[in-house]
């Protein structure tokens, strides 16, 4: 409401400014006295304005008279084109601004405008490269899809423009979600421009994305050839590429190919861990024990982990329980920690030394309390003949306790529960790792973690459900001895807890 009042008042005062001088003029006496030869000429100040503007005029028709009389006499000299030249300069130029304004809108936003000023260049400009790119551009930015394809195709027909033509057909693909589209597009791009970083990372992803396990290696070798990727990023990158090639031809049932690369991606990552379990794998389907057992040890010096404790201990199923933990030794001595403690305790199981797996797990329940440690300590207790509300507290603390170590992805901190090439959930490329999150719930609003300390305490004797307690005085806790309750050969029996069974569940 303000600027428009404004511009009313402004409006009105150059009215009245115009007025005033016009009449100002009028009443003026004073003139201009042109003589020529005999005849005078007196010119009053309205007059002498008119004459001014006149004679402005007149000079402006005759710079582009002597324009055009240049033009003329070029032609006449033989320059077939100098007339044609004349009358296209100015067309020219507001071609450019009209151009150039296009190409100011669509960097500002304004998609309808752009588009307008694009019909107004191509109207006007010989050279369409640039005004088809607008147009295309911005009929891309109002949303008109199919305006937009067909500039872009257009693109395709000059040399120079073809490769930015495919860029925004493979936009326009990517943006409508046709994967395979995009990907043939992406590889026609690079077929014109092999060097192109952001083409080469688009169709990397497309081939992740699409399974394409075998050209997407191919494309990260063009990356590295280019000088983008230092040797060992693109050696991690490749075994990973390789090892999803693997996974993908055991699916198939390619057996033998599925183990060279398995074999060949631990080559060119020995640290990474699945491909070292998997590599492991396919060297003793082939009969070689010692070579299996000698890279598992290399990962598991860099990164302990349960898939290469239960690789290790795939070389030699039907070994007797005592046999295994001797053999475990070696590879458990490289790296001590959790991981180790936990396996050790776990061989110490199987082969029924319960003290001794206590003794394995030390105070790990106390500084590492995950939900396997607390299943471990629950085995332990019931190798041991604890009675039942210690195992069960030991399994209730399990419900909630941290998980430990999972595969995570860096980028979103997504939790997996096996490992991939691509996260789940952001779509991120080669970011798992095995790792624990945080635990920052804290504690819960209905006091559930009071929940080990009930069920370890409480017998297992049924309580009536239906008579309410009567208030009697609070017994002495010496007096109280909790009664073990009755249990036959087969329900003792039906409590075993079977540990893997256990750790599959979760706990």
């Amino acid at each position: 409401m303000f600027w428009t009042v404004l511009k009313i008042v402004l409006f009105l005062a150059v009215v009245a400014g115009l007025v005033w001088g016009a009449e100002a003029l009028m009443t003026q006496e004073a003139g201009l006295r042109l003589a020529v030869g005999n005849t005078e000429f007196t010119l009053g100040p309205v007059q002498m304005a008119i004459a001014a503007l006149l004679l402005l005029a007149g000079l402006w028709l005759l710079m582009r008279l002597v324009g055009l009389t240049v033009a003329v006499l070029r032609f006449i000299n033989g320059d077939e084109t100098a007339i044609s030249r004349h009358f296209e300069r100015n067309r020219r130029r507001r071609g450019l601004e009209a151009l150039t304004d296009g190409f100011m809108a669509l960097a500002a936003g304004e998609g309808e405008k752009a588009l307008t000023k694009g019909r107004k260049a191509e109207k006007l400009l010989e050279d369409q490269a640039l005004t088809t790119l607008l147009i295309a551009q911005a009929a891309q930015a109002k949303g008109n899809t199919a305006l937009a394809e067909d500039y872009y195709k257009r693109l395709l027909e000059d040399d120079r423009s073809r490769f930015v033509g495919v860029q925004g057909l493979l936009a326009q693909q990517v943006e409508a979600g046709n994967a395979t589209k995009a990907r043939k597009l992406a590889e026609t791009a690079l077929t014109l421009r092999p060097g192109h970083a952001p083409t080469q990372d688009r169709l990397l992803m497309l081939q992740n994305k699409a399974g394409d396990w075998s050209g997407a290696r191919r494309t990260l070798l063009e990356t590295t050839r280019s000088g983008r990727l230092p040797k060992p990023v693109f050696k991690r990158r490749d075994a990973v590429l390789t090892l999803q090639q693997a996974e993908a031809e055991a699916a198939a049932g390619n057996t033998a190919l599925a183990q060279d690369l398995a074999i060949e991606a631990n080559r060119e990552s020995p640290e990474l861990v699945p491909a070292a379990v998997m590599a492991a794998r396919a060297l003793v389907a082939r009969g070689k024990g010692q070579a299996a057992a000698k890279l598992i040890k290399r990962a598991w010096k860099a990164q302990p982990h349960p898939e290469l404790a239960q690789a290790y201990a795939a070389i030699a199923p039907d070994e007797a329980p005592s046999a295994r933990l001797k053999r475990f030794e070696p590879l458990l001595a490289l790296t001590p920690g959790a991981e180790a403690q936990m396996t050790r305790a776990e061989l110490l199981i199987a082969a029924e030394d319960f003290p001794a797996a206590r003794r394995a797990m030390a105070d790990l329940h106390e500084t590492h309390p995950t939900q396997r440690v607390m299943t471990i300590m629950a085995a332990i207790e019931r190798g041991e003949g604890s009675p039942d509300q210690v195992v069960r507290g030991w399994l209730a603390r399990a419900l909630i306790a941290p998980k430990g170590p999972q595969w995570v992805c860096e980028n979103c901190h997504h939790v997996h529960a096996g490992w991939h090439a691509l996260c789940a959930h952001c779509g991120a490329f080669d970011t798992l790792g095995w790792t624990e999150t945080p635990d920052s719930s804290g504690p819960s609003a209905t006091g559930t973690e009071m929940l080990p300390l009930i069920v370890g305490a409480l017998p297992a004797a049924d309580l009536p459900e239906a008579v309410e307690p009567e208030p009697a005085p609070e017994p002495d806790v010496a007096d109280v001895t909790p009664t073990e309750p009755e249990k036959d050969d087969a329900a003792a029996e039906a409590e075993v807890i079977d540990l893997n069974q256990t750790r599959r569940m979760g706990l």
